[in-house]
């Protein structure tokens, strides 16, 4: 057998590398048995001594010369018929086989990215020329894709063309064996992976031979017997001796072939299996699962079923995926079923467990193994079928549409005899019996709102039960026959909603909201298909639809599912199948409907149905139009009544005229929102009933609340009426009128006592400034400026007030100020409490985005990020994105002012005199640094808001004089403390900017303070400081910290900076540019961090020097011994991060004497340490290995060094 160490190349050594003549030794010994230490045997240098290379090893070709290409280049470029080359090959092993062995070794080499030509000279000596660094079956493209196909064709053609002579003889099979297995051991990954494939492909044509060879031995033997058990008379003792004869030869060929199959499984798959490459692990399962299924009595057992079932384990999903697939190839065969049940009963349970894997596809092809086990049904317990169940109502399709077949097949597939001679139609049918099944099903699964999901994922595999639309009816309409069960209330109403879900599906043709991708378009065939459904659809429910409704008309739940049928009718087939009648049935039973139920989704269901029967398109528009008009006359008449009636007792209207007057404003608002009621002059009545409320403040909560919607909708449609271009002056300033009054009616109510009434109010007044805001006249559409109206301060100050009491508020708090009508103290009461309050907080957010209100308004909320940032993060964080979008140097002013308004509370709760480690000043410095990150890793887009943020906070730390009097800090001088959070997103010279800046407001005095109160001073200087001998922190500079720093320190610095640098402060403080200037060098020292390293990790000659980043001009001067306690900056930007140093002392300090000379003898811009982290993880375990490492217990080669060079 060939060594790892024998065989391969190092990639990463100079441009050439050489093998000796026993670099190839032992390549004749059988099965794969090492040679080594034999005396007798040649060596491939002995065997091919003085033999010279075919023509076709030569590297160097022309295209149009094929006689010159390699056997790898033929192969790569396809062109050749696999059938031919390999005879080719065949002929010239016949000729002179030595040669052509070697022009095989040479293919394996080249396939492996070893792009030179294994030669034997004269003197034996074997050169590799210059190899490459990446190799074939690692490259993308379409080439490289074609490449593995016809390598993997080649090796499985020349096996099949050698399989009768060639392979026998105990040379060239001995030679590739030996060759692969030794390539497969290799520490490198390109021979590793290429050998390894080609050793699986050659063991699955060997497979082939096999089973080829059992096949004709089987049948010789059987020819043996027929010819032996004959009288005497008539046996042929010829033809049995022959027969002997040749099931002698069989039987000695299928050993030999034996005999390399193990060397195979043995040398190769049993350590490769396990490899650290997941492309080589897929290899040896893929291959190992057509063995199985190819030859399954030889394979088909457990001493090979084990390794599937142990890479089911696997880390990485697609050897994961490969060992399903494979095993979908075993169960499928329901003859091999018997030789798995020890299997099965051993991995069941990880099987079921891998339907929840984080890999989707794995997940899928979990379930569809389950299916295919379902066939046995002793071997899956109810419990393992349950945790498929609910996998139908999956997000991700495929998983769901995979439960649905599961399922299909466990409940739905199983007809006993009694089921022959059901009726096709009606309740006894079978589809009947089926459908009862699904809603049976629905109803345990306690998920009814997830209706649509359980039809989507049995749609594939059965949409003819779904779509048995007669059958549903039948169940619903029809009495039981004697002795059948009826259905029950609840399963009524989920059949109607599983029935109103599948005919969706069949008329949108796509997945339900949050399933897989929107509208796709429909090929010819689907458009069709969706066409003749919508016509059958439309057919059956316009005759059953209003009988439907007449049995239900007092459920509310199942008569808003059914009046959402005629939505997905095809109108003209009322008129072209004459079912003018049932039209008019329809029409009566919805009028009815109406009339019996107050609630808002019943009545917002018939506002749809109307919507969707009156189109002028169609001829029965006339005829639902009259019947919608007379109506609606009926009910703003009724309104009129009513509400003259209450204004008129001028006191508190009774039960009954609330309840009627709120019954009939409730239809009347339900109809407003999708019919267009503006002749009726809705607006007169609503405005005095809402003045009426303000004024007696009697009204009751629901009536206001639907008023103020009525209301809304009222200016809406008015306003899409004025859009259209067709309105007068008159109708402008009527609508203008009606607006500013609307606004000032929803103000007013913000200070309801109902909680209903000010959220309501709320609502509709933040969209109505965002509709009426500047934003409508664009698109052209400047003739609707007088409509614009903008909230004054007041009115801002309002809304935002609301916020502050209505939504950032704890959640005991809010349930205890809530109305009855809400139920806080549940769990579901507390997650729409928290619903709506969201609900609240975007509308306002809105207004803010789209510049309705000033950004700085933002303060308020965004001062909240941290306290609510379960409830509300997600909110705040994309208002300041979109914010930032609008204006980077307002957005920055408003989250400094932000924190500003914070330090002034805490100033006021804890004293000027409070604590630098109290909680509430650590929550602001923490929401500084939650700040900071928003703002990214580009510097250049961000850099004049930052410095402005700099400088709003310089101004306001010394805002304020020092409440000691002379001599004393300012009062908001721990606010610089926070402000150093945002050091770190400063430029260099942007630093030294700032810096002069800061020092216009310092004395002299102040620069020689060293009192615990003027730490963040200190603080806040050394953190600009802290960046001016390197760059570390620019996004420009592609270096890391520790190069950069270590290099600067062997080289003087620059003489001229980037043109981007300036010194002029009022380039940031007047927001002007100014030319570029070198900066200026800071004189004091530079601190990095004091708290990255432990005392003991530093030596005691060192202190904190070790830290420091000292100019090579100016020389520095040490700290002072005080200083050293300090902890400066709890986040360094320097020369050490915190994930660096292990690096530093693992593997560049593997003594603490060699860091002088580290520092001075090596040049640090040629050196390449700043590898990732997980690169530099798998460095460190070179130095100390880790025995607990996943990857060294699937691979105990140690060849994890390798993915860094080769990868």
């Amino acid at each position: 057998m060939i060594a790892a160490q024998d065989i391969q190349t190092d990639f990463h050594q100079e441009g050439y590398s050489r093998l000796s003549d026993t670099d190839l030794e032992d390549l004749e010994g059988r099965n794969g048995k090492s040679g080594k230490g034999k005396k007798g045997k040649k060596t491939l240098g002995d065997k091919l001594k003085g033999s010279e290379v075919r023509g076709r090893v030569n590297g160097h070709h022309q295209e149009n010369d094929m006689e010159n290409l390699s056997l790898f280049e033929i192969v790569k470029l396809g062109k050749s018929a696999t059938q031919s080359v390999v005879d080719d090959w065949i002929e010239s092993y016949k000729t002179e086989r030595d040669s052509a062995v070697l022009e095989l070794i040479n293919f394996f080499i080249h396939c492996s990215g070893c792009f030179g030509t294994y030669t034997v000279n004269l003197y034996g000596k074997s050169v590799c020329v210059q190899d490459s660094g990446d190799y074939p079956l690692a490259m993308a493209g379409p080439l490289w894709k074609k490449f593995k196909l016809s390598l993997c064709e080649f090796i499985a053609v020349l096996v099949r063309q050698c399989q009768y002579s060639i392979i026998y003889d105990e040379y060239m099979m001995d030679m590739v064996i030996s060759l692969l297995t030794g390539l497969s051991d290799s520490q490198v990954r390109a021979f590793r992976h290429t050998s390894t494939l080609a050793a699986m492909k050659l063991m699955t044509a060997l497979v082939n031979v096999a089973l080829n060879l059992s096949i004709n031995l089987d049948n010789t033997q059987r020819q043996y017997e027929t010819e032996r058990n004959k009288s005497i008379g008539k046996r042929a003792n010829e033809r049995l001796e022959l027969l002997l004869q040749k099931r002698k030869e069989l039987q000695e060929n299928q050993d030999e072939i034996e005999n390399m199959m193990n060397a195979i499984f043995k040398g190769v798959f049993i350590h490769r299996y396990r490899d650290v490459i997941a492309e080589i692990r897929v290899v040896c399962i893929e291959e190992i699962g057509m063995w199985m299924k190819m030859y399954s009595e030889a394979f088909l057992n457990d001493s090979y079923l084990k390794y599937v079932g142990w890479t089911m384990y696997d880390k990485q999903g697609e050897v994961r995926l490969k060992c399903l697939t494979a095993l979908q190839g075993l169960y499928y065969n329901r003859e091999l079923n018997a030789r798995l049940e020890l299997f099965t009963s051993r991995f069941k349970d990880r099987i079921v467990s891998m339907t929840l894997d984080k890999e989707y596809d794995v997940a899928v092809q979990a379930i569809k193994l389950l299916t295919l086990v379902l066939s046995n049904d002793e071997v899956l317990m109810a419990e393992d079928c349950e945790s498929v169940y609910h996998l139908v109502y999956s997000a991700h399709r495929p998983v769901a549409v995979a439960a649905g077949e599961f399922l299909y097949k466990k409940l739905f597939s199983h007809h006993g005899p009694e089921d022959e001679g059901r009726p096709r139609r009606g309740r006894q049918c079978l589809n009947a019996n089926l459908i009862r099944t699904t809603v049976l099903f629905f109803l345990e699964s306690e998920l009814h709102e997830h209706g649509a999901y359980l039809v989507d994922s049995l749609w594939d595999c059965a949409s003819e039960l779904l779509k048995d639309w007669e059958s549903m009816i039948s169940l619903l309409l029809d009495e039981p026959y004697p002795g059948e069960e009826a259905l029950t209330d609840a399963q009524e109403a989920a059949l109607i909603e599983i029935m109103l879900c599948a005919v969706r599906q069949t008329c949108e043709c796509h997945p339900p909201i949050g399933r897989g991708p929107g509208k796709r378009v429909l090929t010819a065939k689907e458009k069709k298909t969706q066409l003749d459904d919508r016509t059958k659809i439309t057919e059956t429910f316009a005759v059953a639809l209003p009988l439907l409704l007449a049995k239900y008309s007092v459920d509310p739940d199942k008569v808003t599912n059914l009046l959402q049928f005629p939505q997905y009718f095809d109108l003209e087939i009322y008129t072209t199948g004459r079912l003018e009648k049932h039209l008019d049935a329809l029409l009566r039973q919805v009028r009815d409907v109406v009339e019996k139920h107050t609630d808002t989704d019943v009545l917002e269901a018939c506002s749809m149905t109307f919507h969707a029967l009156c189109n002028e398109e169609f001829t029965i528009y006339n005829r639902v139009d009259i019947v919608r008009s007379q109506m609606i006359d009926e009910q703003i008449d009724k309104f009129h009544r009513l509400l003259e009636d209450v204004l008129q007792e001028g006191e508190e209207p009774d039960e009954d005229d609330a309840y009627h007057v709120l019954s009939t404003l409730k239809r009347i608002t339900a109809f407003h929102n999708a019919h267009d009621l503006t002749k009726w002059d809705l607006f007169t009545c609503n405005y005095k009933l809402l003045n009426s409320g303000l004024q007696n403040g009697d009204m009751p909560e629901q009536i206001v609340a639907h008023a103020l919607q009525c209301t809304h909708y009222v200016i809406l449609w008015h306003l899409a009426r004025v859009s259209e271009g067709s309105a007068s002056k008159d109708d402008m300033v009527l609508l203008r009128r009606q607006v500013r009054a609307f606004c000032m009616m929803c103000q007013r109510y913000l200070n309801s006592i109902s909680t209903v009434v000010k959220e309501q109010a709320f609502t509709i007044l933040c969209d109505a400034l965002l509709i009426f805001s500047y934003q409508i006249v664009a698109s052209g559409r400047e003739a609707l400026e007088p409509l614009v109206f903008s909230p004054d301060a007041s009115l801002q100050s309002e809304l935002l007030n609301f916020i502050h009491d209505h939504v950032f508020v704890d959640q005991d708090e809010d349930s205890s100020t809530g109305g009855s009508e809400e139920h806080y103290y549940d769990e579901a009461g507390k997650i729409e409490a928290l619903h709506r309050r969201r609900n609240l907080l975007a509308a306002f957010c809105k207004l803010i985005i789209y510049n309705v209100v000033e950004m700085k308004t933002g303060a308020d909320i965004f001062k909240q990020y941290m306290r609510y940032y379960n409830d509300y993060g997600d909110i705040i964080k994309e208002t300041m994105s979109k914010a930032r979008q609008i204006d980077k140097i307002q957005c920055a002013k408003t989250l400094i002012l932000s924190l500003q308004q914070l330090f002034n509370e805490m100033l006021n709760d804890l004293g000027c005199n409070f604590d630098r480690s109290a909680s509430a000043f650590f929550g602001i410095k923490e929401l500084a640094r939650r700040f900071s990150l928003t703002f990214g890793l580009d510097q250049i887009k961000t850099r004049e808001a930052i410095a402005m943020l700099h400088k709003d906070g310089i101004e306001f730390t010394f805002k304020e004089p020092s409440p000691q009097g002379e001599g004393g800090p300012p009062l908001n001088l721990a606010f610089l403390d926070i402000l150093s959070e945002f050091s770190s997103k400063l430029l260099r010279q942007d630093k030294k900017t700032v810096h002069l800046y800061l020092e216009r407001f310092m004395t002299f005095q102040m620069a020689l303070q060293r009192d615990d109160c003027w730490l963040p001073l200190i603080s806040y200087r050394n953190s600009l400081q802290a960046g001016a001998d390197d760059d570390t922190l620019s996004v420009i500079s592609g270096m890391s910290s520790r190069s950069s720093a270590r290099s600067r320190r062997s080289k003087p610095p620059a003489a001229k900076e980037s043109s981007c640098s300036s010194s002029d402060v009022s380039m940031w403080v007047n927001r002007e540019q100014s030319g570029p200037q070198t900066p200026v060098m800071m004189s004091s020292p530079h601190i990095v961090s004091t708290v990255l390293r432990d005392a003991k990790k530093l030596r005691p000659e060192q202190g904190y020097m070790g830290v420091y980043s000292m100019s090579n001009e100016t020389p520095h001067t040490p700290l002072q011994p005080q200083h050293q306690h300090m902890n400066y900056n709890r986040r360094g930007s320097g020369l050490m991060e915190d994930d660096e140093e292990p690096i530093v002392e693992d593997v560049m300090m593997s003594s603490e004497e060699r860091l002088d000379d580290l520092n001075e003898g090596m040049d640090f811009d040629t050196m390449d340490i700043d590898l990732p982290p997980s690169k530099n993880r798998r460095e460190r375990s070179e130095l100390k290995p880790d025995y607990f490492d996943p990857a060294s217990i699937m691979d105990d080669s140690g060849f994890g060094w390798t993915e860094i060079r080769m990868s």
